[in-house]
């Protein structure tokens, strides 16, 4: 089953909708759901900072949640590096 997730400027998932949802709801429009995410009119040409859709497929729901899930994780260190802070003197 095809999903239709509305990701923020920053990559959060903020909405989720199935295909038959797109078809009822956004006439089966990917940039009509993203125009409604946004809160733009449908002749606004939209921007990046807008955010976007991305279209995931699963076999159920069920997994759709695992993997959204794991997209909240937040990744401590740079690639596994510490940071060390020190001051500057101007």
């Amino acid at each position: 089953m095809k999903f239709f997730v509305y990701f923020d400027a920053y990559g959060h998932a903020r909405q989720v909708i199935n295909q038959m949802e797109l078809a009822q709801v956004y006439h089966n429009d990917p940039d009509e759901f993203l125009r409604a995410m946004c809160g733009q009119q449908p002749i606004v040409k939209l921007t990046p900072k807008t955010g976007h859709v991305g279209i995931l497929s699963f076999d159920n729901e069920q997994d759709l949640r695992d993997y959204l899930d794991s997209l909240g994780e937040e990744i401590t260190g740079f690639y596994g590096c510490r940071s060390d802070s020190r001051p500057y003197n101007f």
